[in-house]
């Protein structure tokens, strides 16, 4: 098990959008603090029963850092902020109450696949980026 591991994130590996988002995300984390592992794998699966997340019910992107998991919009707005630069201007919508930041987030969550598609399996990362992903 990856002990004290931080800027660990968790995502859909068969959503078109979570897919590009982490390779957005890979394109500019240039302290390469984020690694990677599906929802759907082995490791993701024991680490959302580590934090009492429902692997099975779970539509979130989750990132674990400093041995708490962030799930929702608080994931997103966390990572915005751990990238630095231009994106840690996101984290501003901190200051928005969850209920109205996480009823947006499950409302792109429900039509994401709609409106992007998805994959029949997880992606596979390239061997350029391989080192990045965990499980």
């Amino acid at each position: 098990m990856l002990e004290n591991q931080n800027g660990i994130i968790l995502f859909d590996g068969v959503c078109n959008f979570c897919h590009s988002s982490v390779n957005t995300i890979i394109r500019y984390d240039k302290k390469k603090y984020f690694r990677f592992a599906p929802i759907q794998s082995a490791l993701g699966q024991e680490l959302m029963n580590k934090f009492g997340l429902d692997p099975i019910q779970f539509d979130s992107v989750i990132l674990i850092d400093h041995n708490k998991a962030y799930t929702y919009s608080s994931a997103v707005l966390h990572i915005l902020k751990k990238m630095g630069g231009i994106f840690s201007l996101g984290y501003v919508f901190i200051i928005v109450p969850p209920i109205i930041r996480n009823g947006i987030y499950k409302w792109f969550s429900r039509n994401r696949y709609k409106w992007y598609g998805k994959k029949d399996s997880c992606m596979v990362p390239t061997a350029e980026i391989r080192s990045r992903f965990i499980s």
